[in-house]
């Protein structure tokens, strides 16, 4: 779903060439005598960058023939040469972005960052070399280097001159142009060491700068619904813009997919899912008091009550009868009680602890994975050496109920034997997963 790193820094550096080649064709051949230079202060628009001029003709013509170089290695062979005769040169940190830029288009990245880097001690603020940087280093998943030099070029932004030769629109398009790509990279590599809010600051400043870019949006999805605790409404809001940003038809299927089921864990069901899928298709960020309900489930007590209500005691599995009998009010409790007390159950369950005249058995599917007996059977006799069960074994077995402990829940049978294969069919099996508090 992203574009490629290559993508994007070969349009940018097409910005850098324009921009030193346009001052390049109207370097003047003689000298002349330089103005003031003006520098920003802070919290104040950069002013328009003062003319460079080159008074020594023989460094103005190496300048310059390596500046046309059309070929990149021959580019990079003729700034470094100028670099190293010319040290202190005007244009010095001109010769350094396209340097930057030449070695990029060569594929050396590691020459490349080096030559950012030797921009930066020229121009500590030097956007493009930040920008570059914090690229090179997402592409090398170099996270903690990439959102670093991704916010110095953020924190750079403000006080970035405007080179000669480029209008006030276009210099206000690249800015802003910037600002979204530096606060992309800035977000998404604070997504990648789980840095939840930082990467949902960023990332959202984004999405507010290019509201139609999935690469941005999906991301910005991510870092609210992965967060602890997580930022449900906003995710949800931005993970069903992401869908219906999705061309790909598989892409948009796994982001659909994805976001149902956070949204049915949420909110309890998938009513208004669609609606707020058409709506996030159509407006590109959460309108003002944007909110989705959440889903509060039933407590224990409460989904005692409704098992009572929807079901006869007689026909509900083991786990029922003991959610009823742990978490119950007295009167469901004695519901349920009443119908099986002293009558003789055929059930199933897996042996946690056996003895000639006694087992510990698991009958609910809950304490079977948590290997915790809820059953204590008495046997009617000994059982035989040849018959005895093995910890950890499933058996069919017979009781009746006598008594039982509400917490933690332990129901007491007697008149215990084993059963063959050959029982009753309607022998009581581990149900489903009794019902705890926060699940449906």
């Amino acid at each position: 779903m992203k574009k490629t790193l290559l993508t994007i820094v070969l349009v940018f550096a097409g910005v850098i060439v324009n921009h030193v080649a346009a001052q390049t064709q109207a370097q003047p051949a003689a000298p002349q005598q330089p103005a003031a230079q003006q520098t920003g202060q802070p919290g104040q628009a950069a002013p328009a960058q003062q003319k460079k001029e080159i008074k020594d003709p023989a460094e103005y013509n190496a300048y310059v023939g390596a500046v046309q170089q059309s070929d990149p290695a021959a580019k990079v062979s003729g700034l470094e040469a100028f670099l190293q005769q010319y040290p202190n040169s005007v244009m010095k940190e001109d010769a350094l972005e396209l340097l930057m830029v030449a070695y990029q288009q060569t594929g050396n990245q590691a020459k490349m960052a080096d030559a950012a880097q030797r921009l930066l001690q020229v121009n500590p603020n030097s956007v493009r070399a930040l920008a570059l940087l914090a690229y090179s280093n997402r592409a090398a998943q170099k996270w903690a280097d990439a959102e670093k030099y991704a916010i110095q070029g953020l924190q750079a932004l403000p006080h970035m001159q405007k080179g000669e030769g480029v209008s006030d629109a276009d210099f206000e398009k690249q800015k802003t142009q910037l600002t979204a790509l530096l606060n992309s990279v800035a977000g998404f590599s604070a997504l990648q060491v789980k840095d939840y809010a930082t990467a949902q600051k960023y990332l959202r400043a984004a999405v507010e700068g290019d509201p139609n870019n999935l690469e941005n949006v999906y991301p910005l999805a991510l870092a609210y619904l992965t967060a602890t605790p997580p930022d449900d409404v906003n995710g949800l809001f931005f993970i069903a813009r992401a869908a219906s940003l999705a061309k790909d038809p598989a892409g948009k299927d796994q982001i659909t997919k994805f976001g149902v089921s956070r949204y049915r864990k949420y909110h309890g069901s998938e009513q208004g899912w669609n609606e707020m899928l058409a709506m996030a298709a159509t407006t590109p960020l959460p309108p003002p008091n944007f909110t989705i309900s959440q889903y509060v489930p039933p407590t224990p007590k409460q989904q005692a009550h409704d098992l009572i209500t929807s079901k006869v005691a007689k026909d509900m599995s083991f786990a029922e009868w003991e959610l009823v009998l742990s978490a119950g009010d007295a009167e469901d409790a004695d519901k349920v009680w009443n119908a099986i007390k002293g009558v003789s159950l055929q059930m199933e369950g897996q042996v946690i602890k056996a003895s000639p005249t006694k087992l510990q058995i698991a009958a609910s599917q809950d304490d079977i994975e948590q290997k915790r007996a809820d059953i204590e059977l008495s046997m009617t006799g000994p059982i035989p050496a040849r018959l005895m069960p093995k910890e950890g074994s499933t058996l069919d077995f017979e009781g009746t109920p006598v008594s039982y402990t509400p917490s933690p829940f332990v129901m007491v049978m007697e008149k215990g034997a084993l059963l063959t294969k050959a029982a009753p069919a309607t022998k009581k099996k581990p149900p489903v997963h009794r019902r705890k508090p926060g699940t449906r």
